[in-house]
């Protein structure tokens, strides 16, 4: 991930494609549409993602999708020629195309698309053998670090680290949605000097006010859930951007990016103006006479600034003046005898 001022931001599909190839197709183009980097989907194994009993356990949440919690999951998985359509959509938008794997099963399917780069959600951070399995593979990943322990974040970063695979970090709090008492936006500082790696922020609170906040304080990635109508029927509609917030969100985190700057201290050529009619100069306090040596007492200070300013005055006062100066003018270099 780059260290530079652009902000990758990833415009989370996931699960609000509902299982429909035409919903989730609509939404590449409204993420493409509103500037984001990526649009990314989500892989899972509906049959190792639990065990039997939970699986099959009655789940009346979405009865459109199924009536267990194997059908729900089963009803919303795309299969492979699927994926090869929504990533040549992706590529045909000129968008990268991401996904989330939730098991290794799942990298090896999504390795069949030939994924440059991987997403793990947060509850797999302490998947090891996940994790394990993505260092190896030697793909720039990103890991989201809500619900986890330093300790489990720091075995996770050793991990990729002993494998020289490439890894993003991002601040995530797995509450859904987010109140503002909980986003603990500090946590990109931390985790960034901690870890000197690049550092992102995966959003679940309701509106755009904390994912703008995270821009600011140096996030280079973002990551927030989006859905082309809040009352569709699923898991995250409801925490997630409409087509018009999502827009209105990059925007403002490019403007954000301009903001920013560099960090580099300068005058612009711009300030310098303003430097030049309000910052003071050495004034000549009464009239003063050629041959004379210029004291503390003969030297006020006013604007503008185009004169000699007070941090260079002691270069001046002990010199003798070479020529009559009037009271209250700018005193300059060539009024003065040479040293």
């Amino acid at each position: 991930m780059s260290q530079d001022a652009h902000v990758y931001v990833i415009a989370e599909a996931g699960l609000n494609h509902n299982g429909s190839l035409d919903l989730a197709k609509r939404m590449i183009d409204v993420a493409a549409d509103a500037g984001a980097d990526a649009v990314k989907f989500q892989k899972r194994t509906v049959d190792i993602l639990a065990i039997g009993s939970v699986l099959d356990a009655l789940d009346d949440r979405f009865p459109e999708f199924g009536a267990t919690y194997r059908q729900i999951r089963a009803h919303i998985e795309f299969d492979l020629p699927a994926y090869r359509i929504l990533q040549e959509q992706c590529r045909q938008r000129d968008i990268e195309f991401l996904c989330t794997a939730f098991d290794i099963p799942a990298v090896a399917f999504l390795e069949q698309l030939g994924l440059t780069r991987y997403k793990l959600a947060s509850h797999s951070l302490g998947n090891l053998p996940l994790l394990e399995h993505l260092a190896k593979l030697g793909k720039p990943t990103i890991l989201s670090t809500g619900m986890a322990e330093w300790d489990e974040i720091d075995r996770a970063v050793a991990l990729f680290t002993r494998h020289d695979t490439e890894l993003s970090l991002m601040h995530c709090v797995s509450v859904y949605p987010t109140p503002p008492e909980l986003c603990n936006l500090a946590m990109i500082d931390q985790l960034r000097r901690r870890y000197s790696l690049p550092v992102g922020y995966s959003g679940h609170e309701i509106g755009t006010l904390p994912t703008l906040a995270a821009t600011a304080m140096g996030a280079r990635l973002v990551e927030r859930h989006f859905t082309l109508d809040r009352t569709l029927p699923g898991f995250d509609h409801k925490i997630s951007l409409e087509p018009d917030e999502l827009a209105a969100m990059i925007r403002d985190i490019r403007a954000i990016e301009t903001m920013r700057g560099t960090g580099e201290k300068f005058v612009s050529d711009r300030e310098r103006v303003t430097r030049h009619k309000y910052h003071v100069s050495m004034v000549s306090s009464r009239a003063l006479t050629q041959g004379e040596t210029l004291h503390e007492a003969d030297v006020v200070y006013r604007n503008p600034g185009t004169g000699i300013p007070p941090k260079e005055a002691g270069a001046y006062l002990g010199r003798r003046l070479i020529r009559d100066v009037p009271a209250d003018v700018l005193l300059t270099p060539d009024m003065f005898q040479q040293v």
